[in-house]
């Protein structure tokens, strides 16, 4: 008997530019959590997008802006770690369908 095929699920990633990873670090309020570089993290990222996709899972990236993020941290009322990276993440692939869809 086959298993069952399983929907794909839409997953959002934060994503980070090379050029802004110091100053991400040092924004982040839990900053210390990632890894030293860059190039470090690249290769976790990468390597859970592609599982995802191995899974059949839809990955939309969302690179993490120095300067929208905070300010939307601050409009939230929100600390700027992981929790709030990743719900600005979402937020923004709503809007972005949503733009989609007008």
């Amino acid at each position: 008997m086959k298993p069952e095929k399983r929907e794909p699920e839409l997953q959002v990633m934060t994503w980070y530019n090379k050029e802004d990873w110091d100053q991400l670090k040092t924004l982040f309020s839990d900053g210390h959590l990632l890894p030293s570089s860059h190039e470090s993290w690249l290769q976790m990222a990468e390597k859970a997008k592609k599982s995802a996709e191995e899974e059949g899972d839809i990955v939309v990236t969302v690179t993490i802006d120095t300067v929208l993020f905070p300010d939307w941290c601050h409009e939230h009322n929100r600390p700027t770690d992981a929790e709030s990276r990743t719900a600005f993440a979402i937020e923004t692939v709503k809007k972005q369908q949503f733009l989609n869809t007008v």
